[in-house]
């Protein structure tokens, strides 16, 4: 890969997180108040820079010399800890700014998260903060640090005995108490911590920014993040983008819902589409990982940051016991790994070395082998030579703990994984956490229980799968307003403008007087659907404006009659342009595709079965921006229900192809149009079958208000 270029949005990230000296204004002589905890994590951790307490009250604080303003410290620090209160910040951030600080962190809470008047003083502060480049973290924020280099600009009490063990995880979170409860569980499962910072109220740096400069760092090789919400869709993305690029498995920690900002009254797809769900989309695209508790992030984390990572889904299970591989199957099957069977080769093997055991995936192995230790070696050889397994889980209850056998269990295990290091073996098994530590620096994977287990390596798969599919990148150019205007749109002007932008719809025609009814009907062929055509009518069916099944000209003649006056009756101020006649689609697989512009991260195209299974089941899929063939596919794929697509029970495959260029087309019209654009629904669209192309049968556009008109 060659050289990252540097990131202007990035800029003195590397003096916040690695400063050569630090000053720190408002610093406490008493270390136990909150403006003196971090000087005394930084005495105590040895920081290897230059500290300048700032008190205009003391001579010396915490035995070193202070300094009466930020003008009198000798040298400018790279980075300013500013632990006052909210009255004084401006002046203290202002002349941060004018002696050239590079970056500054404000503990202080009492603003945005307050109110109006918070807000205001918050949004002075970042600024200030832009006019000086200054690197802002907070308010309202733990602060930050760096392990390796001793720097501890936090007064977090996650880190009241040390800072972390150094290592290669990064922890960033908007919520200071739930990043430092992280620190505290990684130290516990042995995981060292490189970086840590809570981004608090985010007036200048978002979890967003820390991700993206902490995915272009060597050293770092997970990043765990916490966030309620996002701010800015492009930051993040970009972020996101920067992870996956580099290779760095991100593990999410995401808590909230919120609805999108479509108008879920005029679309089934905005009423499925919430925020979360966006957010749901946007990970899988870019392969982050989403954890649903903290236990599974810190897990996953742990596994990841051995950087081990498995080519594929297949697992090899060796157990001491039948019930234990029993349980390690049925959480494969949860977590998506494959138990496949051994091949035959290895299964003979297995007979001649153990004949007491079994002989294929899984190995239970029996107590036979406590007589000799060579057979779980060789064991171990076998499932991988011959099985090819991409990974492997152990389970060995109790036993690696036994003073008796433990020391010659680790020893057996050990040789017999020693040629396929370069995947990842798990053991599940309960030992004392010196045993524990002795395993992983063996480099094995540890796990008290075998769901999490399987959880982990999963997990590993899943980064594996992402880090070598290229991502789609968004083409920030094709934006604009026209045609779209901000009038609402009819089906039948809908329609027009998809036909132009490559989506197929039944041949049509729209008739606004009874006596072109019957030639039109008859110019088209039978039978046709007749629906009324008005901008201010969503739902046409339900107020009986549409008619099915119309086999003449007579019919046709009566039907225009009929939902002229149905729609007159439902919605008297409607303005109606007219009734559309269409040719009768083919049968086929109904689904529904749609778009809405989510507030934060733009157009989001929704896929799923259409009618009322996608509302009912909830069984839709999601991606951000526009899509290309290849991500179309895999959106599709993510259904429950396409095997409907498929073949199922003999039924004949639809055009998954011809599906795939209709949200591919949908995605595109939508980035292109997304300064106008509200939601887009196609629903239902028939995939007919294989190679005979899809349909939309109905089509539901819906406009923003133009800001200029108000």
């Amino acid at each position: 890969m060659p050289p990252e270029k540097p990131v202007p949005a990035l800029a003195n990230f590397e003096k916040a997180f690695r400063p050569r000296s630090v000053a720190v204004i408002g610093a406490s002589d008493d270390a136990t108040r909150i403006s003196g905890r971090a000087l005394h994590y930084l005495i105590r951790a040895g920081y290897r820079g230059a500290i300048y307490p700032v008190n205009n009250r003391r001579e010396t604080v915490q035995g070193l010399r202070a300094y009466a303003a930020l003008a009198d410290v000798p040298q400018t620090p790279d980075i300013a800890l500013i632990a006052l209160p909210s009255r004084l910040l401006e002046g203290a951030l202002t002349e941060c700014l004018e002696q050239g600080v590079g970056a500054a962190v404000v503990y202080a809470a009492g603003f945005a998260e307050t109110g109006s008047d918070g807000g205001a003083l918050q949004d002075r502060l970042a600024a200030i903060a832009a006019a000086g480049d200054i690197r802002l973290f907070g308010p309202n924020c733990l602060g930050l640090l760096h392990t390796d280099s001793g720097f501890a600009g936090t007064f977090s009490s996650a880190f009241d005995t040390a800072l972390p063990t150094p290592g290669g995880a990064a922890i960033v979170s908007q919520s200071g108490a739930y990043g430092g409860h992280l620190a505290y569980l990684c130290e516990k499962r042995g995981i060292g911590v490189g970086y840590w910072v809570s981004t608090g109220n985010e007036a200048g740096t978002d979890v967003a920014d820390c991700i993206h400069w902490l995915a272009l760092q060597d050293d770092v090789s997970v990043i765990l993040a916490y966030a309620e919400g996002v701010r800015d869709g492009e930051t993040f993305r970009a972020a996101l983008q920067a992870a996956h690029d580099h290779r760095k498995p991100v593990v999410f920690m995401k808590v909230g819902q919120s609805a999108a900002g479509a108008t879920a009254a005029q679309s089934h797809t905005a009423s499925l589409a919430g925020t979360d769900a966006v957010f749901d989309a946007l990970c899988r695209q870019y392969g982050v990982y989403r954890a649903q508790t903290t236990q599974e992030q810190v897990d996953v984390a742990y596994a990841a940051d051995r950087g081990r990572f498995p080519t594929g889904r297949s697992l090899g299970i060796i157990t001491v016991s039948g019930g234990f591989g029993v349980q390690l199957c049925d959480a494969a099957e949860r977590g998506g790994l494959d138990v496949t069977p051994l091949a035959e080769s290895g299964r003979a093997k297995l007979r001649e070395l153990n004949p007491m055991g079994s002989d294929n995936n899984p190995c239970d192995t029996t107590a036979g082998w406590l007589n000799d230790m060579s057979l779980i070696t060789k064991t171990f050889d076998v499932m991988y030579s011959d099985g090819g397994y991409d990974s492997i889980i152990g389970s060995f209850t109790m036993l690696p703990d036994s003073p008796t056998y433990g020391e010659e269990i680790r020893k057996a295990i050990g040789a017999g994984t020693s040629e396929f290091l370069d995947r990842p073996t798990a053991l599940c098994m309960e030992a004392r956490t010196e045993v524990v530590r002795a395993y992983e620096r063996d480099g094995f994977l540890v796990f008290d229980d075998s769901e999490r287990a399987v959880t982990a390596l999963s997990a590993l798969a899943y980064f594996a799968v992402h880090f070598d599919t290229p991502v789609v990148r968004r083409d920030r150019k094709r934006t604009t307003r026209a045609p779209l205007g901000s009038d609402p749109l009819s089906e039948h002007a809908a329609q027009q403008l998809l036909t132009e932008a490559g989506i197929p719809f039944p041949a049509s025609t729209l008739v606004t007087h009874p006596d072109d009814v019957a030639k039109a009907a008859a110019d088209l062929g039978f039978p046709l659907v007749m629906k009324i055509v008005s901008p201010d009518i969503a739902h046409k069916t339900e107020i009986g404006g549409v008619v099915l099944a119309v086999e003449d000209e007579a019919q046709a003649t009566a039907a225009y009659a009929t939902v002229l006056e149905r729609s007159t009756a439902a919605a008297p101020s409607a303005r109606i342009e007219g009734v559309l006649l269409g040719v009768m689609c083919p049968k086929g697989v109904e689904t529904i595709v749609g778009v809405t512009n989510d507030p934060v991260f733009g157009p989001t195209v929704m896929f799923g079965l259409g009618g009322v299974q996608a509302e009912l089941f909830r069984d839709v899929a999601f991606r951000v921006g526009e899509l290309d063939r290849d991500e179309a596919l895999k959106l599709i794929r993510e259904i429950r229900g396409y095997p409907l697509l498929t073949g199922f029970r003999g039924a004949s495959a639809a055009d998954i192809h011809g599906l795939a260029d209709v949200l591919v087309a949908a995605s595109r019209f939508a980035v292109t149009h997304a300064n106008g654009l509200d939601s887009l629904e196609l629903n239902p669209v028939v995939v007919l079958g294989e190679g005979h192309g899809v349909l939309a049968l109905d089509a539901l556009i819906t406009v923003r208000p133009d800001p200029r008109e108000h």
